[in-house]
């Protein structure tokens, strides 16, 4: 078991991880941007490190300097909290190859259903029914508005690595699509370092059925 644990997020999601650090007797790092210096998080946490300017893509989307703040630290392990780097099987790896504990799951599983494109494929592959749609990198908006117009209107613009309802926009026309893919890959960039984009149907007045599985690698399964 680690004792100290590195936090690369920031605001409440933070602040949780903190709490529950406490209550286990772990010391906790707590990285922060130019934005985030009088947080209530860098107030808690036991040691904070500065990472950079206010824009997350200059500072908690940077793997090196998470890392960096792990090796300065002595912290074993890192906490992503969700968003940022949580989802990103790149970073997940260079925790690994690191000798530090990513909190979280494995690189496989991550690039399996972290990124919505691979996802999506990984799920056709199995056979599972999928919402009609490009899947697969768009070029630029003539590219969007072509495979748009195949689908058939009204179709989703959407971030390949977004959450949190970010990076996703509704095109009724060519229009809509010429001004929203430009939209969404800016979005995309800036919130999770990852412009790639897809289109899919966009199906009114859905019923969605959510399932969650959470297994760990000691082979417990909920």
């Amino acid at each position: 078991m680690f004792d100290k644990l590195l936090i690369a997020n920031r605001g409440e999601i933070a602040v949780r991880v903190i709490k529950t650090c406490r209550r286990l007797g772990i010391k906790t790092v707590v990285v922060y941007s130019d934005a985030d210096a009088d947080s209530l998080a860098v107030e808690m946490a036991d040691e904070a490190v500065h990472i950079g300017p206010s824009p997350a893509g200059q500072s908690y989307l940077v793997a090196d300097k998470i890392i960096a703040a792990c090796k300065a630290t002595g912290a074993q392990a890192v906490h992503p909290g969700f968003g940022f780097l949580s989802e990103k099987a790149e970073f997940a790896q260079r925790c690994a190859d690191e000798g530090i504990v990513f909190i979280g799951p494995n690189p496989g599983a991550i690039s399996a259903m972290g990124d919505k494109i691979e996802s999506k494929k990984f799920a056709q592959a199995a056979g599972v029914s999928c919402v009609p749609g490009h899947i697969g990198e768009i070029a630029d908006a003539a590219h969007a508005v072509k495979i748009a117009e195949e689908i058939g209107y009204p179709v989703m613009i959407k971030a390949s690595a977004g959450g949190g309802g970010k990076g996703i926009r509704v095109a009724w026309s060519r229009q809509d699509v010429e001004e929203g893919f430009p939209a969404v890959r800016a979005e995309a960039a800036g919130a999770f370092g990852d412009d790639r984009i897809f289109i899919e149907k966009f199906i009114q007045s859905p019923r969605h059925i959510e399932i969650q599985v959470l297994g760990d690698k000691h082979g417990h399964v909920v």
